[in-house]
């Protein structure tokens, strides 16, 4: 049985998660009747919370934008995830070790007793971030961000020793983060094509005031794009090359090493694989990775990258 101060916060925390409520609903969540709802209302509007009624045929309530909500509406799991995301802040590739600190620490003082337990018991190392990469300022993640939101063209520096040539222009499209990096997905207007840039290496010049239509990104989707820009594949999420051969291991030995590609037990104890990458010879060079007898190689494209590899090797071995 939940007291009605306990239920007042919870409906508060309810109508901050989503635009409208239909009445009916709220109290189904707050297993109370719709009568107990609008009672509820009326307390949260007296305690200067701005909940609006929307007319509908279920009726229902909003809670108007600019309403403060106290941070201690933080249900356990709430908590842990908040405590989670600040501790792991540095792992997401982002510059604000420092600012994450003090955010959780400010939260934290503001919680009950019980949630700051729950808080201060979640002790993580995070190890997200490629080894020597350059972490992003959050001022350009968030010019970059903010420009894609509001589909403004974006001018800026790339690279190193890119400050004495004339700024870059692109209409960017999406800011990505995938193992510890930041990208900006974005059609750059000099070279009409589109390009992925690394955000710690991009420096925005002052924004420019000009809007552009967002135009359809290949592969109908940024991750689809942008799985296939890193695997060298064009208008799909494939790596370029794929191949497949008869390994002589069984499958759950196989498995295990497989990474992207797939496997599937033979009844002779062997194993079929199918593996890609970037190159014939880098798919050659995978399956020699199961030191392990190769056999029903295919296509004739991996089976001719097997052979240019097994002469390499030879020499190297002579030599």
């Amino acid at each position: 049985m939940t007291t009605p101060t306990s239920r007042l916060l919870q409906l508060l925390s309810l109508l901050q998660t989503r635009r409208d409520w239909p009445g009916q609903h709220l109290a189904e969540r707050l297993g109370v009747s719709p009568r107990t709802v609008r009672r509820d209302v009326e307390r949260l509007r007296e305690l200067g919370y701005r909940v609006t009624a929307v007319m509908g045929p279920d009726g229902g309530y909003r809670l108007e934008a600019g309403s403060e909500l106290p941070p201690l509406l933080f249900d356990d799991d709430q908590a842990v995830a908040l405590a989670v995301a600040l501790r792991t802040a540095s792992a997401g590739g982002v510059a604000a070790d420092d600012a994450a600190s003090r955010a959780l620490a400010t939260v934290r003082q503001l919680m009950p007793a019980a949630l700051r337990h729950r808080v201060d018991a979640v002790d993580v190392t995070a190890l997200g971030r490629p080894a020597g990469a350059p972490a992003v300022a959050p001022a350009v993640l968030v010019a970059v961000s903010a420009a894609a939101h509001r589909h403004e063209v974006l001018r800026f520096d790339y690279g190193a020793g890119d400050d004495d040539r004339p700024p870059r222009r692109a209409e960017p499209h999406h800011v990505v983060s995938s193992a510890g990096r930041w990208y900006l997905v974005a059609w750059d207007l000099d070279r009409e094509d589109w390009r992925t840039y690394r955000l710690d290496r991009l420096r925005p010049r002052t924004r420019t005031g000009v809007p552009f239509t967002p135009r359809p990104l290949p592969g109908g989707d940024v991750t689809t794009f942008l799985t296939g820009t890193f695997r060298g594949a064009v208008g799909g999420s494939d790596w370029r090359c794929r191949g497949e051969a008869t390994l002589a291991l069984p499958a759950q030995e196989v498995a295990p090493f497989i990474g992207a590609g797939t496997v599937v037990a033979l009844d002779d104890g062997r194993c079929r694989v199918s593996v890609g990458s970037w190159s014939w010879t880098a798919v050659a060079a995978s399956l020699g990775r199961f030191d392990t007898d190769v056999d029903d190689v295919a296509p004739a494209e991996l089976r001719e990258a097997c052979a240019l590899l097994a002469g390499r090797y030879a020499h190297a071995g002579r030599r």
